[in-house]
């Protein structure tokens, strides 16, 4: 048995009380007489860490980051934090875990749960059965490439630039994580990239194809255009497997995959890093995909589900607790079969619950597996 260390970071907003429900997860672990057990740590980040520090991460959390098996992040920002610089703004501490710690794969599962399938803004039959693993490169191109600037003209107008950036060690690495991933699933990797107008789009394609070439003959390459890979998530999602592509698509449509889901609530992600050349072990941090939701905060109404499917992702992925993480996935498709629901995905006929009653019926679900 061993035990591992996770820095949870709860951030802003909701971020604070979908975090007490996987808190509430890791005590239920701890009580076990047997398996693995958590120590665990807790700081601030986001506009909280603005408010109490003046930055978005302070410099000894990035440190207890560096040193845990996992991050378990909640969400940060709000318009309270509006008006406070740019470099000092909540995701800038967000952006820092993902710079510092080189958590370049992103993993974004979008899956639909039966019992959501009504759910979703497509139809049952687009949607039912629906598992697509969306992998975004996290850590280059649009989000951090310089130089990134707006400058006054000569005229008195402005002009702003965001620089585009890859270079071929970046889109190989991914590349290599999303050919594994594709094993383990459909074996099948569609890379999505615009290369016939984007210089970075024609490296994305020529470094996926000889990558595997050279890595992964054994599953099968697709290349799409970005944009007409947007298109087939809503006309037929079921032909994807594991969906490759750059940081800002990545962003978008891993969102748009969302909505197939029934709710952004509903997605986890996980953000990893190169496995240790000793230990093999990847730094990594693991988060739901939604924001922080100022707008119902503190009043339970937050879908605690992607937060509770992002530890999964953590137990699967970092801690080698790949059955306890299948047994959440079991417990929450319990629960939503048995028609309960948060007001995100509320539904006729089901019954609405709050946040901390979903996290108890996971629990109890998770309780009744584990017996």
């Amino acid at each position: 048995m061993k035990t591992h260390n996770l820095l949870l970071l709860p951030g802003d907003g909701i971020g604070v009380e979908i975090m007490a429900e996987v808190e509430r997860i890791i005590e239920f672990f701890n009580g076990r007489s047997d398996g693995d057990s958590f120590e665990t740590t807790s700081d601030l980040v986001g506009g909280a860490a603005v408010d109490a520090h003046g930055v978005a991460i302070t410099d000894e959390a990035m440190a207890k980051a560096v040193a845990a098996d996992a991050v378990i992040f909640g969400a940060v920002g709000g318009p309270k934090w509006d008006d406070v610089p740019y470099d000092i703004r909540p995701e800038a501490g967000l952006l820092r875990l993902r710079k510092d710690l080189d958590l370049y794969a992103n993993l974004r599962p979008a899956i639909c749960y039966p019992a959501l399938a009504d759910a979703s803004s497509l139809r049952r039959e687009i949607v039912e059965g629906l598992d697509i693993m969306i992998l975004r490169e996290l850590t280059g191109g649009t989000y951090f490439g310089e130089p990134k600037e707006t400058v006054t003209l000569e005229d008195g107008s402005k002009r702003s630039v965001d620089t585009t950036l890859y270079t071929t060690g970046e889109i190989e690495r991914v590349a290599k994580v999303a050919f594994d991933l594709a094993r383990k699933r459909g074996n099948k990797v569609h890379m999505a990239a615009k290369w016939n107008v984007m210089k970075t789009g024609v490296l994305w394609r020529e470094v996926t194809t000889q990558t595997h070439k050279d890595y992964a003959p054994d599953v099968e390459l697709e290349h799409i255009l970005a944009d007409n890979c947007a298109m087939q998530l809503i006309r037929n999602p079921k032909q994807f497997d594991v969906i490759l592509t750059d940081n800002l698509f990545g962003d978008i449509l891993s969102d748009e995959a969302s909505m197939m889901t029934g709710s952004l609530g509903m997605l986890p992600s996980a953000s990893l890093g190169s496995p240790d050349e000793k230990t093999g072990k990847r730094k990594a941090l693991y988060e739901p995909v939604h924001g922080s939701a100022p707008d119902i905060s503190g009043q339970g109404l937050a879908n605690p589900i992607a937060m509770i499917a992002s530890f999964a992702m953590a137990l699967r992925y970092s801690l080698d607790m790949g059955e306890e993480a299948d047994l959440i996935d079991k417990a929450v498709a319990a629960v939503l079969e048995k028609g309960l629901r948060t007001g995100d995905i509320m539904q006729d006929g089901k019954k609405q619950v709050s946040t901390s009653e979903m996290g108890s019926a996971i629990l109890e679900e998770l309780g009744v597996l584990m017996a």
